[in-house]
């Protein structure tokens, strides 16, 4: 295969790697000078004065300076010397000559793209910006005629520039480009660029700049056109944060201690040393916008070891859901992911509220005694056992009270688990929801029909985490409520009458319908019911630890459980930049999560309030800069070379350009130094003709 790289032809662009050079052009005003300065002269004797006229007018004058007359040796030297001015400059033909009538070129800004490297000349940059030079170059390189265009890969595929001719458009394109926080995909850079020249005629080429670290080392596999790969970059050793996860946890206090003055805040994360020699760092966490350090450790990392760190503070009331900072130092070759962000958990004490309908604060009807019957859509006496279940977990905190007082709560904590006995409100606040004894009609998507007389269970969902561990063999209800879901999917218990208990979830909470009074069975003697409760008790502690429906990576999008009534939604990016949100159904999305940090958002309503969201990279594969095989296979032509194993961007013309200014002056010398030869028909003067008037003559010394 013919190399689509090759030198730039004489005819390129000159450029002047060193414009400091061209300093040595000041030189010529002093070398002017030398010349229409008078010289001093000596007496001579000559026969006669008349042939000295004009040396006699030229001392008579005054002025110190004479006329500029055009002279061989004068010229020589300010050619001598422009050259040499010139040289100092660097004189290079920029670009490389790159075939192809269409040509695309995929600039890769994945998270390693910005790690630190070293210029041609030496200078501190980094790898995105070689990648950038050298997409400019080939740029220079394009043969009349031909086009390109420009493509970003990130985490996604990003058009930069459309096909154009224009070098000016294509290169202002290049300028903004920049290494995101994410990992790199160029499988869907490279399918887009197919895409884009596949239905175009004349030659086909695809270059890819990279530095070769690929999540996804297949990406360059079956690619029908023409594939060129040129890593830049050289091979650094490289530490980083892998993997980060913070909880809370119990401190193991003395006995009496309160659980509440024992809770900690523990943060486990792993160290990963890709380098070849051992790292001594210090790993250190802090609150967002504090100095004040809250945990450190001192750890040394071995080569191609992975060191699992905790640290540990106790909290305070307002540390919760505030955003946390990991830092390792010193710092390395590549910052990004020597950073990790956290967010304090809201603590193991669940906030629990259990409504009553008809009952509000301090009505006896919200405490009835276990037994008593009552009716679909009343307070029933299952609250009690609820209550009780609920109140055995020493991590919660219960508050029981009626509707009424549910949906007035000014200050309810959104993460709060709501049990409602007798009623199904449309929007109640909180979070994860239990609804036990409905009335008759729709609940949260599932209809509530005619009551069932002393139902058999018949199964149950045990793959369900609601019902994990338990089994419901010689539970006995005195009457439930038909229910029928939306989906057969979504029904958790069955009788032999028909379904009892539905999953009510929606994208924003976990929600769970029981269409029985558990007052009216004797599922509260038994264990399972106790264990029934826990299961969802540790369901809403995990959702409320997170507030999220998926891992917050860089790079894909952040969603964010929000109230369902929040409104006027508002995203801030770590680098305080309002990004764009959207909202559905309790739960709001960020579509582009390019950098990592803490994401704040914010909104209004009823449940006012805001969240911090962190996003990491935490990538093996972006952090390991160590070298490796970067072998592409594919249908069509396929090479994969090193820019530094490619012809210069520019050919200098330094050593050409010296060696000019150098026979300028070796011509000089001689011109000086030559014997002048004798006129023929002149003859010497006799030694009596010596006697005359004396004259100035000029004489150069």
């Amino acid at each position: 295969m013919a190399a689509p790289l090759a030198q730039a032809s004489a005819g390129a662009p000159l450029a002047l790697l060193s414009p400091s050079g061209l300093w040595l052009l000041a030189l010529l005003g002093p070398l002017v000078l030398l010349y229409i300065l008078k010289i001093k002269r000596s007496r001579r004797r000559v026969p006669s004065t008349w042939l000295w006229a004009a040396a006699q007018r030229d001392l008579m004058a005054r002025a110190p300076f004479r006329r500029l007359l055009a002279q061989l040796p004068l010229l020589l030297q300010a050619l001598a010397l422009a050259l040499l001015a010139l040289a100092l400059a660097r004189p290079a033909s920029r670009g490389r000559e790159l075939t192809g009538d269409h040509v695309a070129i995929i600039l890769d800004a994945s998270a390693s793209m910005s790690a630190a490297a070293r210029g041609p000349s030496g200078e501190a940059t980094t790898r995105i910006e070689l990648a950038k030079q050298l997409a400019r170059d080939l740029l220079s390189g394009l043969t009349p005629g031909s086009d390109a265009l420009i493509l970003e890969a990130g985490r996604d595929a990003r058009l930069v520039a459309a096909l154009d001719r224009d070098l000016v458009r294509l290169r202002a394109a290049i300028d903004p480009v920049a290494a995101r926080d994410v990992e790199g995909d160029l499988g869907a850079a490279v399918a887009l660029a197919v895409d884009r020249l596949r239905q175009l005629g004349g030659a086909r080429r695809i270059v890819v700049i990279t530095d070769g670290n690929l999540a996804r080392p297949g990406a360059l596999r079956g690619v029908s056109l023409p594939l060129d790969v040129i890593t830049v970059g050289d091979p650094i050793d490289n530490a980083a944060i892998v993997r980060v996860d913070v909880r809370s946890g119990s401190a193991g206090s003395a006995s009496g201690e309160p659980p509440e003055a024992s809770e900690e805040v523990q943060a486990f994360l792993v160290v990963a040393n890709f380098g070849a020699q051992p790292r001594d760092v210090y790993v250190t966490m802090r609150q967002d916008s504090a100095l004040d350090v809250l945990g450190s450790r001192r750890v040394l990392v071995k080569p191609g070891e992975r060191l699992p760190v905790v640290l540990t503070f106790r909290p305070s009331p307002g540390d919760y859901r505030k955003g946390l900072v990991f830092e390792l130092s010193p710092r390395d070759a590549m910052p990004l992911d020597d950073v990790a962000y956290g967010r304090v958990p809201a603590g193991d004490r669940l906030p629990v509220f259990l409504a009553s309908a008809g009952a509000g604060r301090g009505d006896p009807g919200a405490g009835a005694q276990p037994g008593a019957g009552a009716q679909p859509g009343t307070a029933s006496g299952g609250s009690a056992w609820l209550e009780r279940a609920l109140a055995s977990d020493p991590m919660t905190s219960v508050t029981s009270g009626g509707l009424a007082d549910l949906l007035g709560a000014p200050g309810l904590d959104p993460d709060t688990f709501v049990v409602i006995d007798g009623a199904c409100p449309p929007d109640p606040p909180g979070g994860d929801l239990l609804i036990v004894n409905p009335p008759p009609g729709r609940c949260f998507g599932t209809l509530v029909g005619p009551a069932l007389e002393r139902p058999t269970l018949t199964s149950w969902d045990t793959a369900d985490p609601r019902l994990r561990f338990l089994t419901l063999d010689g539970v006995h209800l005195r009457a439930a409520s038909s229910l029928t879901p939306e989906a057969a999917a979504r029904a958790l218990i069955r009788a032999q009458e028909g379904t009892i208990a539905t999953d009510i979830s929606t994208s924003s909470r976990t929600g769970t319908l029981l269409g029985f009074d558990v007052g009216e069975s004797d599922w509260p003697l038994k264990a399972s019911f106790v264990l029934f409760v826990r299961n969802l008790l540790e369901q809403a502690r995990a959702h409320r630890a997170h507030g999220i429906t998926g891992p917050a990576r860089t790079g894909e999008p952040l969603r964010v459980s929000v109230p369902a009534t929040a409104r006027d939604l508002q995203a801030i990016g770590p680098a305080g930049k309002r990004l764009d949100v959207a909202q559905r159904a309790g739960v709001a999305v960020v579509a582009e999560t390019p950098r990592a940090g803490l994401y704040r958002l914010a909104w209004q309503g009823p449940q006012a309030g805001s969240v911090v969201v962190p996003a990491n990279l935490t990538s093996v594969a972006e952090s390991d800069l160590t070298p490796k095989p970067l072998v592409a296979e594919g249908g069509g032509e396929v090479a994969v070379s090193s820019a530094a194993g490619e012809p210069d961007a520019h050919t200098e013309w330094t050593w050409l350009v010296a060696l000019a200014a150098l026979a300028f002056v070796v011509f000089d010398v001689w011109y000086f130094t030559r014997v002048p030869r004798r006129l023929q028909g002149t003859t010497a003067l006799p030694p009596e003709a010596t006697d005359g008037s004396k004259v100035e003559e000029r004489a150069r010394i």
